[in-house]
């Protein structure tokens, strides 16, 4: 997901932050070729910091289950919460492309929360995922 967002601030011109702790960086080709649309931040306050948007995703995905227990570890300051949240801008709003794990990488109280448009996130991606499929089903 990182990569996605890299490639979208490259192509849209906006700004990302990004936190993470070492180990668990972006590719740094990718990140170059971003250029000053990318920021790196080992602190997620302060990646946050005047955001729009605050965006995070499951700290380990499928086939990556071996290293959850570490992985729970490296990541353990970084989950979105209500002060990550308030170092956002008021009007901020929190998406995760779902599924996620409360308590881990967000608290219930954000992802439940006024500022989540997490289902309206997946419905979009239903569409798309729809149209997807029916351009590949009706393929002659």
């Amino acid at each position: 997901m990182c990569h996605s967002y890299i490639h979208a601030a490259q192509v849209l011109g906006f700004k990302l932050n990004i936190a993470a702790p070492e180990g668990y960086l972006p590719n740094k080709n990718i990140v170059n070729a971003a250029g000053d649309c990318v920021r790196i931040f080992n602190n997620a306050t302060e990646a946050a910091q005047n955001a729009d948007l605050v965006v995070t995703d499951v700290w380990a995905s499928m086939g990556q289950e071996e290293e959850q227990k570490q992985r729970i570890a490296a990541f353990k300051d970084y989950q979105v919460n209500a002060e990550i949240m308030a170092c956002a801008n008021a009007d901020a709003l929190f998406m995760h492309c779902l599924p996620a794990h409360r308590g881990e990488e967000v608290s219930a109280e954000v992802i439940d929360g006024p500022q989540s448009i997490v289902f309206e996130e997946a419905e979009n991606r239903l569409h798309a995922q729809k149209a997807l499929l029916e351009f590949l089903l009706c393929r002659k």
